[in-house]
């Protein structure tokens, strides 16, 4: 025989069970009798397309990330007074009370002039190295930002930062908050796609593109260039198309029931899931196909084989992606790191990189452009941080991190075209004029989307999270048209 008290909390555990979801739950469970989801997409889809905050500028981001730090030094930033200087120390006032991933106060450290060769080009005469002579060629398409400052400087946890807005694991990345804030257009894809290429991945792996306290549904898909797209996704050939059609909408069915009696989030996450798996199984491998590309756009990516892992293949697939309807793409390329020694010289694999990426950095922009896609497309150029004006003692040349200013450049989707924003002092060591920190570009990134970016936030244990987290970051309006 039960106690009251012992039936109170019974019938309060019955309600929370199977009530969990209040009106919700008996609109979900009608749906039940049904076989299809039309009726409900937001329970069942949780990357419908959603409304902005307000009218959007563009409504798909590609994020060229070179992992590693890329040399603004040697690029983007022409500093003759740094050359001049060269060999000798820098002064002390630069770098008093500045802390550096592999450098104290027990080296000499001194100045390191570029010696690449800069020209000026383009209607705003922007600088541009001989390292990226495709990029000098679309520099009045893009805007070059050279102030942008971030506040870690060890590799992992400056990719976290610049990704997910915090240095701590378990944050949303960007391409989490934006597809929880608008959802995809793309039924049959994912709505955040992750592409890779280098001899590694990315250092912080996975936590880069994660979910973090989103549900998630909204983490970063990685697509593989060789084999099956995606692991696991193939169908074992002794399942036949209706076998496993059956089997779809039987777990379907069954995570619907579990839905309806918890009301957690992760299960419509789960049923998304198994329907975008069902859809992918045709799609993915349509998508990686690029064997239909002419081959003048191949030659213009500088693709010499359709079906080569690589850089330049990433990017067509990129375009192809947004084409899609994919609401974000994100582009890792690994060992950007030239601090120096057999493997990280400045002088020899610096240019090894920019020759990976230059042509079809520039095709890609030029190839949204003629099709129509580059208004609705924000392309994202730039690494964790950049590097320092000082070089390294080490056995060859190289610079350390440096996250007081170094360079980004930014395309399509309401951005000023042919802009150089910002100025840094003679050395390049930090902003004299419009500094941009990291929360500044992602609040940038999601206006330019329609997202006000103080009031896309998720609660969780108690607090309001968001991507620009609380220190007051802003709109860069500057570089806006």
């Amino acid at each position: 025989m039960h106690s009251e008290s012992s039936l109170r909390d019974l019938t309060r555990r019955h309600f929370f069970s199977r009530c969990s979801m209040g009106i919700g739950s008996l609109a979900l469970a009608s749906l039940m009798n049904e076989r299809g989801f039309a009726a409900a997409p937001s329970m069942t889809n949780p990357l419908a397309p959603k409304q902005p905050h307000f009218p959007a500028k563009a409504k798909n981001v590609i994020f060229l990330f070179m992992a590693g730090g890329p040399s603004q030094l040697d690029m983007f930033e022409h500093k003759p007074q740094l050359t001049q200087r060269n060999g000798q120390p820098i002064p002390e006032s630069y770098i008093s009370g500045k802390r550096f991933a592999f450098m104290d106060s027990s080296h000499r450290i001194d100045l390191l002039g570029s010696r690449r060769t800069f020209q000026q080009h383009g209607q705003s005469g922007a600088w541009v190295s001989d390292l990226l002579p495709h990029t000098a060629d679309i520099i009045d398409d893009i805007s070059i930002v050279t102030t942008c400052r971030t506040e870690l400087f060890n590799h992992a946890p400056a990719k976290l930062f610049m990704n997910a807005g915090s240095g701590v694991f378990g944050r949303p990345s960007m391409g989490s908050w934006v597809t929880y804030g608008l959802g995809s257009e793309c039924e049959d894809l994912p709505g955040f796609v992750v592409l890779q290429s280098g001899p590694r991945g990315p250092r912080g792996g996975g936590a880069l593109w994660s979910s973090g306290i989103l549900p998630t549904t909204y983490q970063g898909v990685p697509l593989r260039n060789q084999g099956d797209p995606i692991v696991n996704l193939s169908t074992p050939k002794s399942i036949s198309p209706a076998e496993q059609r059956e089997l779809v909408d039987t777990v379907r069915e069954m995570n619907l029931k579990r839905l309806v009696e918890t009301g957690d989030s992760e299960i419509v996450t789960r049923i998304n899931a198994y329907e975008m798996a069902y859809r992918m199984q045709t799609s993915a491998p349509d998508l990686m196909d690029t064997s239909g590309e002419s081959q003048a756009t191949l030659a213009m990516y500088g693709i010499k084989d359709a079906k080569e892992t690589s850089f330049a293949r990433n990017c067509l697939l990129a375009r192809r992606l947004v084409e899609r309807g994919v609401r974000f793409v994100q582009l890792y390329d690994t060992n950007w790191d030239h601090h120096g020694g057999p493997t990280e010289n400045l002088e020899k694999h610096l240019p090894l990189k920019c020759r990976d990426i230059d042509q079809p950095c520039a095709a890609l922009v030029r190839d949204l452009k003629q099709r129509g896609l580059l208004d609705d497309t924000i392309v994202v150029w730039g690494g964790e941080f950049g590097r320092t004006p000082m070089g390294e003692v080490r056995e060859s040349t190289g610079r350390n991190h440096h996250i007081d200013a170094f360079t980004m450049w930014f395309a399509g989707g309401g951005f000023k075209a042919g802009l150089v924003y910002g100025q840094t002092d003679e050395f390049g060591f930090g902003a004299i004029e419009n500094p941009a920190h990291v929360h500044d570009i992602h609040a940038t990134i999601l206006h330019q989307l329609g997202l006000d970016h103080e009031r896309l936030t998720v609660r969780s244990q108690g607090l309001d999270y968001r991507l620009t987290g609380v220190e007051g970051a802003k709109v860069i309006r500057g570089i806006l048209a």
